[in-house]
């Protein structure tokens, strides 16, 4: 990865324009070929990038301080640097991935051996189903037949339904496992992220960690 902190101005030109005045910027430029343009603010997300495959041209001469970073469609991003204050490269190698948090990850293994939880007559096809964008959680059978593909948080969030989404976008493209619904399961849902569900054809499940373990709550019951 090359860090590059400069004084510059940016602007994009494809299906719009837009255009960043003068200013000290953090620009990434990642070995997968992805630039993207950085304030001291907004977390994590960028002012500007192009997504890979793309380009990186560094102007000599005349264009001396001019990157075009452009990217199959013919998009541009043009970086003009007035001044850089920094400029190093650093070799992070292969990345393990995420590890999920310990607690969600045991529900999901909870919840693989109980799959009768989500309804009676579902069967298990496998745990962390590969796909070419990332691992489903579950991925089972209902009583009908139809293959249904989990997502399971502790807290479920806008961010999980979207993740889902992608996941049922990919999987429904696949002529031996279509058609497949979702389930998104959580200990707890998020209202916005119930109603995002819902309005995707996405079905929501609470999950009940004590239940999964097979241990009672202390509350009183009548049969």
């Amino acid at each position: 990865m090359r860090l590059v902190i400069a004084r510059c101005s940016v602007d994009y030109a494809g299906r719009l324009t837009a255009h960043l005045p003068s200013a000290p910027r953090l620009i990434l430029v990642k070995a997968d070929g992805s630039v993207s343009i950085h304030a001291d603010d907004r977390a994590y997300k960028p002012l500007n990038w192009m997504s890979p495959p793309c380009t990186l041209k560094e102007g000599t001469g005349e264009e001396a301080g001019v990157w075009t970073v452009v990217n199959k469609a013919g998009e541009k991003l043009i970086i003009t640097m007035e001044e850089i204050l920094h400029d190093s490269s650093h070799e992070l190698g292969v990345d393990p991935g995420l590890i999920k948090d310990g607690v969600e990850a045991h529900l999901q293994e909870l919840l693989a051996d109980r799959i009768e939880t989500l309804g009676e007559g579902y069967t298990l096809i496998r745990r962390e189903y590969m796909t070419a964008i990332g691992p489903v959680d579950i991925l089972c059978r209902d009583a009908d037949g139809q293959t249904v593909a989990v997502e399971i948080k502790r807290r479920g969030e806008i961010d999980g339904v979207e993740q889902l989404t992608r996941y049922l976008d990919l999987l429904n493209r696949d002529p031996h496992l279509a058609p497949v619904r979702g389930v998104f399961a959580a200990q707890e849902i998020k209202p916005q992220a119930r109603v995002l569900a819902t309005d995707r054809g996405i079905n929501c499940h609470i999950l009940d960690y004590d239940a999964l373990r097979g241990i009672e709550d202390d509350k009183l019951r009548l049969f």
